[in-house]
């Protein structure tokens, strides 16, 4: 009988402000493979145009986080080579409404998808507590993922900025369970 071949020791640490390039290109990456079915050709050469620009309000953001306790917090995961793999962002909830814990994003390379490394990085980014997120119509995958983790549609909807082309998106939460 044939082994499952082990999956990859990635080490997932908080992200600095030295590592704001690999995290812009990896979530960049991580757009491009989650949404090439989805979003027209001009979101991802958007998002390719703006690295530059990305990295430096990255950077920013991370030594701002730095500074400022209860402050979003991000994640970089990296292979045993030290490549980026993955990326995470999560703090206090932005919506009126919702004023528990949020989950930025999650973007894990195609490359990791079925290791765990999702699994692993939802539980640093948000342990088990109350949290909510939105997600793209259209993102079955994701939207298991999440239903797996406790989450549910709380109802609430809207359309994305022009960026993301004005997609319609929803909010899951999750309840407290502790």
């Amino acid at each position: 009988m044939t082994q499952p071949a082990p999956t990859p020791p990635y080490l997932i640490r908080p992200a600095t402000p030295d590592d704001a390039e690999a995290y812009v290109r990896t979530h960049v990456a991580g757009l491009h493979e989650t949404y090439e079915h989805i979003m027209p050709p001009e979101y991802h050469a958007h998002y390719d145009a703006e690295v530059p620009t990305l990295i430096e309000r990255r950077r920013a953001a991370f030594e701002e986080a730095a500074r400022t306790p209860g402050s979003a917090r991000s994640w970089l995961a990296v292979d045993d080579a030290g490549a980026p793999v993955a990326i995470a962002t999560s703090g206090p909830g932005r919506d009126e409404d919702r004023p528990d814990f949020e989950l930025h994003h999650i973007y894990t390379l195609r490359s990791t998808h079925g290791s765990g490394l999702g699994q692993r990085l939802l539980d640093t980014a948000i342990g088990t507590g109350a949290a909510y997120l939105w997600i793209l119509n259209g993102n079955p995958r994701a939207e298991r993922f999440y239903i797996r983790n406790g989450f549910a549609p709380d109802g609430t909807s809207m359309l994305c900025g022009p960026t993301w082309h004005h997609r319609p998106m929803f909010r899951m939460h999750r309840p407290d369970h502790d």
